[in-house]
């Protein structure tokens, strides 16, 4: 990598990084939040200093949380996602005021020199909107009487 590239990778991961358009949350292995950015609290609504050092279950469902911390573990036991590998998940989240949102998110773990995962971050863009609209042409479509 020349010096150039160097720069530009570091100053694009810093923009990146900083962004509000996507929410980028980074946890340990516990669970616990480590990184919160601008995208994080515009969607969540929590400020980066209320996030940071407390569970993901603040955004997480009640009714969720047992699966989601199964399928968390199991990332951090084995070090294989789908959702590492470009597949994206769409799951209900919860925002600070207490209303659920819609989010998509993909992970990318954060290993250390042997290749152990030590922080899960994610990508997530809220998709509420998109989602209610689906949801409105399927009804339309059902009271229609069209297969669907």
């Amino acid at each position: 990598m020349t010096d150039t590239t160097a720069i530009l990778a570091t100053k694009l991961g810093d923009a990146i990084l900083r962004s509000a358009a996507e929410a980028i949350v980074a946890c340990d292995r516990d669970g616990v939040v480590r990184f919160w950015n601008a995208g994080a609290e515009r969607i969540f609504g929590y400020r980066a200093e209320e996030a940071l050092g407390r569970s993901l279950d603040i955004i997480i469902p009640e009714r969720l949380r047992a699966r989601h911390w199964e399928g968390y573990c199991a990332v951090m036991r084995t070090g294989q996602s789908r959702y590492s590998a470009g597949s994206v998940l769409s799951v209900p989240a919860l925002r600070k005021d207490g209303s659920q949102i819609s989010v998509e998110f993909t992970i990318v773990p954060l290993k250390d020199e042997r290749g152990r995962i030590l922080w899960l971050a994610a990508v997530m863009r809220d998709v509420s909107t998109r989602f209610e609209e689906l949801k409105a042409l399927r009804r339309q479509v059902r009271n229609r009487g069209v297969p669907g």
